[in-house]
């Protein structure tokens, strides 16, 4: 991974945590064949094509609300 990509990146989404999951999910998707949603003239890997996608604001997250259980 590209560490100038990676502080780039860590500036749109602050939680290390948060871009760390973003970030290898959004890799396991490029890697299966997902289409990059942005162009490159230099060859890169898949966690650095995922951080360049959050670094241009292409990628994005949500958390998912969570749901009550009663009785647990």
């Amino acid at each position: 991974m590209r560490d100038d990509y990676l502080q780039a990146a860590q500036l749109v989404i602050t939680d290390p945590m948060i871009l760390i999951n973003v970030i290898s999910r959004r890799a396991k998707q490029l890697k299966s064949g997902y289409k990059p949603l942005i162009e490159s003239l230099e060859r890169l890997s898949a966690e650095d094509l995922a951080l360049r996608e959050v670094m241009e604001g292409k990628i994005t997250y949500q958390f998912d609300e969570e749901t009550n259980v009663e009785g647990a």
